[in-house]
C-alpha cells in the first residue's frame, strides 16, 4: 500500500468511527432522556402520594411468606413456625392472615424475564406486609435485583436496620434511603464497548425528604438526641449535596436533635473505633452507602446473620434477612445448618410495624434469651444445632 492509500485508508476508518461515536452518544443520549423522563415522573407521583395506611384501623392483616433462594426456604419455614407459636390466638381470631407466596426464585425469575414475575408481584401486592427469604441475583446481565424491584414496585423507601451490642452501649438505627441512589437505575446505564459504561445515582426532593422525616421522626419518638447524615457530598456534589442539604432543613423541625455531616469513608472508620463508636445513635444516609454500613454494623452485632431488616413505605412493608441465599451452604449440604436469627428478628420489625407490640417484645425477650444463655448454637455447619433447633429453642422461651 502507497502512501496515499494508507492515508485513504486512514482517513475512511477514522470517519467510520466517527460515525459508530456519533450512533454511541445518539443512542445514549436517548437512553438517558427517557430515564430521566422517567424519574421526572416517579418525582411527581411521590409529591402526590396518598396518606399512610393505619394498621390501626385494619380489621384483617395480611402476611405474605416468600421463601427466596438457597437456605431461603429454610430458614422461612421455621421462622414462620415460631411466628405461628407466637400468634396462635391472633391467628385464631382471623384478624392475621398467612399467605405463601410461590414463584421469587431464581429459576423462575430467570425463566420469565423479570425481577419479579407479574404473577408473584399481583399476589404480593395482596399482603399488607411480607416477609422474604433472601433472593439470588445473578452477576452481569440485564436482571435486576429482586429486593430493588420490589423496593421500587410497592415504593419501600426506607430501610430500617437496628443493631445492639448493649456490652458495649452500642444502639443503633440506620434509615437507608431504599429506592433511590445509584440502585434505581442500576441495571440500566450505558456501555460502549471496548471504550466506556456509565451508570446513574438518582437523588430526588421528595424522597430525601420523607427518608430524612422517618429517621428523625424515630430519634424523637425514641428520645434520641443524635442523627448523623452520612454522605460523601464533598465529592458528589448535585446527589449526595442535595441529600445532606434536605436532611438539614428537615432537621429543623427537630431543633432538640443534633444532626451531623459524616462522610461515609471516616464513619465507617468510626464504626470500629472504640469509645467513638457507641455515641452514635440514629444514621440518616443514601441507599449503596447504606447498603454497605449496614452491613458492617451487623458483623460488630455477631455477623449478617444476627440483623434483620425493614423495608417501609406508606401503603406496603417488607421484613428480610439481611444476608444472602448462601449458595455455598447449599452446595455443601449445610442448609439445615443456616442460621434463622436474622429472619426471626426481622420477624420482630414486621410485628412492631402493624402494632404488634407485645408480641414484638415477647420475640425479643426470647431471642434475647437464647442468645444469654446459648444453650442451642448455630455455627452454619454440623458441629452446631440445625435451623430447626434452634427455632425449638426460641419457641420454648417465647
Amino acid at each position: 500500500m502507497n502512501k496515499i492509500e494508507k492515508e485513504i485508508s486512514n482517513a475512511v476508518t477514522g470517519a467510520a468511527d466517527k460515525i459508530a461515536e456519533n450512533a454511541h452518544i445518539a443512542e445514549a443520549t436517548a437512553h438517558f432522556e427517557k430515564l430521566l423522563r422517567e424519574q421526572l415522573a416517579r418525582a411527581e407521583k411521590m409529591a402526590n402520594a396518598e396518606p399512610p395506611k393505619d394498621f390501626k384501623t385494619l380489621d384483617k392483616i395480611t402476611v405474605g411468606f416468600c421463601g427466596g433462594d438457597g437456605i431461603g426456604p429454610i430458614i422461612m419455614k421455621e421462622a414462620r413456625r415460631v411466628l405461628e407459636a407466637l400468634l396462635a390466638g391472633e391467628l385464631a381470631k382471623g384478624r392475621l392472615i398467612f399467605k405463601d407466596i410461590e414463584g421469587l426464585t431464581i429459576e423462575n425469575r430467570m425463566a420469565k424475564g423479570k425481577a419479579i414475575p407479574d404473577d408473584v408481584l399481583a399476589e404480593i401486592k395482596t399482603c399488607d406486609v411480607i416477609l422474604k427469604g433472601p433472593t439470588e441475583t445473578p452477576k452481569g446481565g440485564t436482571l435486576e435485583s429482586a429486593n430493588v424491584s420490589m423496593r421500587r414496585e410497592l415504593d419501600l423507601y426506607a430501610n430500617v436496620r437496628p443493631v445492639t451490642v448493649p456490652e458495649e452501649g452500642i444502639d443503633w438505627i440506620f434509615y437507608r434511603e431504599n429506592t433511590e441512589g445509584e440502585y434505581a437505575l442500576g441495571s440500566k446505564g450505558i456501555d460502549v464497548p471496548g471504550v466506556l459504561a456509565m451508570d446513574f445515582k438518582v437523588t430526588t426532593d421528595c424522597g430525601t425528604q420523607r427518608i430524612a422525616r422517618a429517621a428523625f421522626e424515630y430519634a424523637r419518638k425514641n428520645g434520641k438526641t443524635n442523627v448523623a447524615i452520612v454522605t460523601k457530598a464533598n465529592i458528589m456534589k448535585k446527589t449526595d449535596g442535595k441529600f445532606s442539604k434536605i436532611c438539614h432543613e428537615v432537621a429543623a423541625d427537630y431543633p432538640e436533635i443534633t444532626a451531623e455531616d459524616w462522610y461515609i469513608d471516616i464513619m465507617t472508620a468510626n464504626l470500629i473505633k472504640e469509645g467513638r463508636r457507641n455515641q452514635f445513635q440514629v444514621f440518616v444516609l443514601p441507599n449503596l452507602y447504606g447498603d454497605i454500613i449496614t452491613d458492617e454494623a451487623a458483623e460488630i452485632q455477631g455477623g449478617v446473620g444476627t440483623a434483620g431488616s425493614a423495608n417501609i413505605g406508606d401503603h406496603y412493608a417488607m421484613f428480610e434477612a439481611i444476608h444472602g441465599s448462601a449458595p455455598r451452604m447449599m452446595e455443601e449440604g449445610r442448609g439445615e445448618y443456616a442460621n434463622p436469627s436474622s429472619l426471626i428478628k426481622a420477624s420482630e420489625l414486621l410485628l412492631r410495624h402493624i402494632g404488634m407490640i407485645e408480641a414484638a417484645d415477647r420475640l425479643a425477650a426470647a431471642m434475647a434469651a437464647c442468645d444469654k444463655e446459648k444453650a442451642v448454637v448455630i455455627t452454619n455447619h454440623k458441629d452446631g444445632a440445625t435451623c430447626k433447633e434452634f427455632a425449638d429453642y426460641v419457641i420454648s422461651k417465647l
